[in-house]
C-alpha cells in the first residue's frame, strides 16, 4: 500500500496543504463512538407514527381488491394507506412515468407495494401489514430476459451502435469465436437500509429526512405526489450508511410513501424497511445476458465484433436506459474496436425494477470484452496479457472509441506494463503452470485486467453543481454543497479543498448536511463525480470569499490583490502578516461579504443521445489488477490468494480515502463475480403449473403463501445471500497509486475513484476461468457469479 504521508503537498512557503494529505474521514470519530446520526437516530417528534408496506406475493396479476379489516382491528393501527389517498399524481415522477406510487389495478412483481399500514410503533405496523388480504387474479409472469426478448417485452426501445462493417469484417477474419454467457445482478446491501422520516410543517410545508443520494429528486417526487410546488418540500440528508447507487432513485419511493401517509394523518410518519422487505422491494444491479461473434487474427488482434446485450430491467424503466447506454460505452473497455455492432435490448420482466449500482452498467460492459479476449488467448494458445496488450487503444492512432470520442489521456500501456513488472506477472504465470502440473486437486489461475472508465454523467445536464461557503467572524468556515455523504469521504475532500483555498487549517472547516433549501436542483451523488462537481463548486465559492478578503487587505497594505497570500492560517503580504481570524473580524467591521456561492459545470462534454455519439466523458480513469486464485476441483470452491493493484486517481486529494475506495470497490466487485448470487424462483413446468395453480381471484397476504410462487426472490437475507466477509480478503492485497496528475483541468489534478476500481475485480473472474481451463475444464461455461456450483459445472 502507498504510504499516504509521502504524498503531503506543501504551499510555496512550505506550509502543509490539506489536499494531498490523508486526513481522517470527517465523521470517523463519531462513527466509531456511535455518535454519528443516521435517519433512524433522529429523535422522533411527539406523535410520530410508523409505517410498514403491504406487498404483492404474486409476480403478475390483476388486483381485484384489498381487505384491510383484520389489520385495522389490531390495537395501535391508525390507518391503511393506498392509492386513493394520494393527493397528487398516482404515478411517480420518474422520467419514464411508468411506475405507480402504489399498485393500482395490476401487480407486476413479488414485493410491489400495494398499501401501507400505519401504527403507533414499527412492530405493530409490520405485523398488521401481514394481515392485509389481497384479491389477485394471477396472470402469466415473464421472469427471464430470453423470454422477454422473444416476446419483445421492453421497458424502453432497443438501441444499436455500430462502427464500420462488423458483418463483413467477421467473414474476412482468419479466426472466429461465438459464445454466450450471463452475468447476475447484485444486492446493494448497504448497512443502513432504506428509510424516510417525514414531518408536516406549517402552511402545508414538509420536511423530509431521507437516506438518499439525490435529495433534489426526492423533493421533486414528494411534491409531485402531494400536488405541491417543489419549494414546499425540504429534503435533508446528513449522511447515509452506504448507498452504492441503491439510493439514487429508490430512496424516493420511501419518502413518497411516508409523505402520503403523513399528509393523510397530519402527523409525522417514519418508514424504515427491514432487511427482508428491503431485498424484496428494491431493485438490484441489472443482470445481463450476452451473445457475441468475434473475429481475430493469429496474434489475437480483434478484426470484428457483433455483440448482443439483453438487459434485465425489471418491471419499469427506472435508470435502465442510461445504465444500458453506459454498458454500450464500456463494451470496449481498454481496447480499440474497429468494426463493431452492439445491440442493446432493455427487457421488461416481472421482477424488482433494477437500478443504479456502482459502475452503473460499466462493469456489465467491461466484463464481456475481457471475457472475449481471454477466450481468444486460450484458442490461440497465447498469454491473455499479450492479447490484451495487442488490442489496447493507441496514442495517435487507433484512439477513437466506437461512440466517436477520442481517447486523449491514454496511460494504459505504461500502467499495465508497470504492474506486470512490479507484480511479477510473467514469473508467477510460469510458477503457477509448474504448480498445477504437480497438484492433482488444487489448481491455480492468474489474470491481469485493466479498466478505462469514463467520468461524467452521460446525461450532460446533470454535470453541474453548486455550493455555499460561509466564513464566520471567529475565522471558522462552513461549507454546504449539493452532494451527499455515504461514507465515501466526499465531505472530507470538500473540506480539504475549501481549507486550501482559504489557507486555513482543515480543522477550521465544517461540511454540513445536504439540504435542498440551501443548494437547489443538485444532481445525484453518482457517476463517481461527487468531488469533481461539488469540490470544484465549493472551491469557486471559497475563492470568491478569498478574493473579497484579498481586496480588503490589499487596500490596507497598499499592494495588489494578487500579492496577498493565504496559507497556514495567516494572510500574508510583503508588508504584514495577520491571522486569518483577525482579517475576517476586520473585514466584517468594514462590511465585507464573508460568504459566497459557487457554481461549476463540466466543460468539453457533449453527447447525442439518439446516436450515442459524442464526448460524454470529461476524462477517463485507468487502472489494472493482477489476481491469483485457487480452485478445488472436487468441490468447485475457490479462494483469492493475491491481488496487486495499480490505479490512477490523478493527484490524490486524500490518499487514505482513495486507497480505501479502491480496496472496497475491488472487494465489492469480487463479491458480484464470486458469491453474490440472486436467485428468483423459476416458472414450474406447465403440467405442474396447471395442477398447482391457485384459482382465479385468489386471496393472498404478504405473510404468505407458505409455498413461494414463481418470481419470488429466494435469496432475500444474509442467510442465503453471501457478500464477502473479512475472511475473503486476500492475505496479499497491495494497492499502489499511479503518480501522474489528471491531464484535464480537474480540481487539484485529481480523478474520480468511487466506481472504476470495482471493475478491477474482473481480474478475479478471469483468473477463475484460467484455473478452470488449466484444470481441463471448459472456461466458456463459467457464468458470473462464479460460485462453487458454477465452477464445478464447468469442470465437469
Amino acid at each position: 500500500m502507498n504510504a499516504p504521508d509521502k504524498l503531503i503537498a506543501l504551499t510555496e512557503a512550505g506550509a502543509p496543504r490539506a489536499a494531498g494529505q490523508s486526513k481522517f474521514h470527517e465523521s470517523a470519530r463519531a462513527q466509531v463512538a456511535g455518535a454519528a446520526t443516521y435517519i433512524d437516530d433522529i429523535p422522533e417528534v411527539r406523535g410520530t407514527l410508523h409505517a410498514a408496506p403491504v406487498c404483492s406475493p404474486v409476480a403478475h396479476g390483476l388486483l381485484r381488491g384489498v381487505d384491510a379489516s383484520a389489520a385495522l382491528a389490531v390495537p395501535g393501527v391508525r390507518a391503511v394507506i393506498a392509492a386513493d389517498d394520494i393527493p397528487g399524481d398516482t404515478t411517480l415522477a420518474a422520467f419514464a412515468h411508468d411506475e405507480p406510487v402504489f399498485a393500482l389495478d395490476t401487480v407486476q412483481f413479488i414485493g410491489q407495494v400495494v398499501a401501507l399500514v400505519v401504527a403507533d410503533d414499527v412492530m405493530t405496523a409490520r405485523r398488521a401489514a401481514r394481515l392485509v388480504k389481497l384479491n389477485i387474479e394471477e396472470r402469466p409472469a415473464v421472469l427471464s430476459v430470453h423470454e422477454a426478448h422473444a416476446l419483445e417485452s421492453y421497458v424502453l426501445p432497443p438501441v444499436h451502435v455500430q462502427r464500420g462493417d462488423a458483418k463483413t469484417a467477421l467473414k474476412r477474419a482468419p479466426h472466429q469465436l461465438e459464445g454466450q454467457f450471463e452475468v447476475g445482478g447484485q444486492e446493494h446491501f448497504y448497512l443502513e437500509g432504506q428509510v424516510a422520516y417525514v414531518l408536516p410543517l406549517e402552511q402545508n410545508q414538509w420536511w423530509v429526512y431521507t437516506s438518499t443520494q439525490h435529495p433534489g429528486e426526492v423533493q421533486h417526487w414528494v411534491s409531485h405526489a402531494l400536488g405541491l410546488a417543489n419549494h414546499a418540500v425540504t429534503v435533508e440528508c446528513r449522511r447515509m450508511g452506504g448507498g452504492f447507487g441503491g439510493k439514487e432513485t429508490q430512496a424516493g419511493h420511501l419518502a413518497v410513501w411516508a409523505a402520503i401517509a403523513a399528509n393523510k394523518l397530519r402527523c409525522p410518519v417514519k418508514l424504515r424497511l427491514d432487511r427482508d422487505d428491503d431485498f424484496m422491494i428494491t431493485g438490484k444491479r441489472h443482470p445481463f445476458a450476452y451473445h457475441y461473434r468475434v473475429g481475430f487474427d493469429d496474434t489475437g488482434l480483434l478484426c470484428g465484433l457483433a455483440l448482443e446485450m439483453l438487459v434485465n430491467c425489471g418491471f419499469s424503466a427506472d435508470l435502465s436506459g442510461p445504465v444500458a447506454d453506459r454498458a454500450i460505452f464500456h463494451a470496449d473497455n481498454a481496447y480499440f474496436l474497429e468494426d463493431v455492432a452492439v445491440h442493446s435490448y432493455r427487457c421488461k420482466t416481472n421482477t424488482q425494477s433494477h437500478t443504479a449500482f456502482r459502475g452503473f452498467g460499466g462493469p456489465q460492459g467491461v466484463i464481456v470484452i475481457e471475457r472475449i479476449l481471454g477466450d481468444i488467448a486460450r484458442t490461440l494458445g497465447l498469454d491473455p496479457l499479450d492479447v490484451r496488450l495487442r488490442n489496447l487503444y493507441g496514442i495517435k492512432e487507433r484512439n477513437v472509441t466506437h461512440y466517436q470520442m477520442t481517447v486523449e489521456d491514454n496511460i494504459l500501456d505504461p500502467l499495465i506494463n508497470t504492474l506486470a513488472i512490479t507484480s511479477g506477472y510473467r514469473e508467477r504465470r510460469e510458477q503457477i503452470e509448474a504448480f498445477n502440473a504437480q497438484s492433482p486437486v488444487i489448481k491455480k489461475g492468474l489474470a491481469l485486467t485493466p479498466v478505462k472508465f469514463g467520468i461524467s454523467f452521460t446525461a450532460t445536464l446533470f454535470n453541474q453543481a453548486g455550493a455555499l461557503v460561509h466564513v464566520y467572524t471567529d475565522g471558522s468556515v462552513q461549507v454546504n454543497h449539493g452532494g451527499t455523504e455515504m461514507g465515501q469521504g466526499l465531505n472530507t475532500k470538500v473540506a480539504q479543498i475549501v481549507a486550501d483555498e482559504l489557507g486555513v487549517p482543515f480543522e477550521k472547516v465544517l461540511a454540513t448536511a445536504s439540504d435542498t433549501s440551501k443548494v437547489p436542483n443538485a444532481s445525484a451523488t453518482a457517476a463517481s463525480s461527487g468531488t469533481d462537481l461539488n469540490g470544484r463548486a465549493a472551491q469557486f465559492a471559497a475563492r470568491q470569499v478569498r478574493q473579497n478578503l484579498a481586496a480588503f487587505v490589499a487596500g490596507l497594505d497598499g499592494v495588489g490583490a494578487g500579492a496577498v497570500r493565504f496559507e497556514g492560517g495567516q494572510v500574508i503580504t510583503d508588508k504584514s502578516t495577520r491571522r486569518f481570524e483577525d482579517v475576517v473580524g476586520a473585514a466584517y467591521a468594514n462590511r465585507i461579504q464573508l460568504w459566497s456561492d459557487g457554481f461549476y459545470r463540466t466543460p468539453k462534454i457533449h453527447y447525442d443521445k439518439t446516436t450515442l455519439t459524442g464526448r460524454p466523458f470529461y476524462y477517463f480513469a485507468y487502472g489494472a489488477a493482477v489476481s491469483e486464485v485457487a480452485i478445488d476441483t472436487l468441490t468447485g470452491e475457490s479462494r483469492v490468494l493475491k491481488v496487486d493493484i495499480l490505479h490512477d486517481v490523478g493527484h490524490s486529494i486524500n490518499p487514505a480515502i482513495d486507497i480505501g475506495q479502491i480496496e472496497g470497490g475491488f472487494i465489492q466487485g469480487m463479491g458480484w463475480l464470486t458469491t453474490e448470487q440472486l436467485v428468483w424462483k423459476e416458472q414450474e413446468p406447465p403440467e405442474l403449473t396447471q395442477a398447482s395453480a391457485p384459482p382465479r381471484g385468489t386471496i393472498f397476504s404478504w405473510g404468505g403463501p407458505a409455498k413461494k410462487l414463481p418470481g419470488h426472490l429466494l435469496t432475500h437475507a444474509p442467510s442465503t445471500y453471501k457478500i464477502p466477509a473479512t475472511g475473503d480478503v486476500p492475505a496479499h492485497f497491495k494497492v499502489e497509486l499511479w503518480p501522474e496528475a489528471n491531464r484535464e483541468d480537474n480540481v487539484h489534478g485529481s480523478k474520480a475513484v468511487g466506481e472504476p476500481p470495482f471493475m478491477l475485480a474482473i481480474s478475479v473472474y478471469e483468473a477463475l476461468r484460467d484455473a478452470v481451463a488449466q484444470a481441463g475444464g471448459d472456461a466458456l461455461r463459467v457464468n458470473a457469479p462464479a460460485t462453487a456450483e458454477e465452477v464445478l459445472r464447468a469442470l465437469n
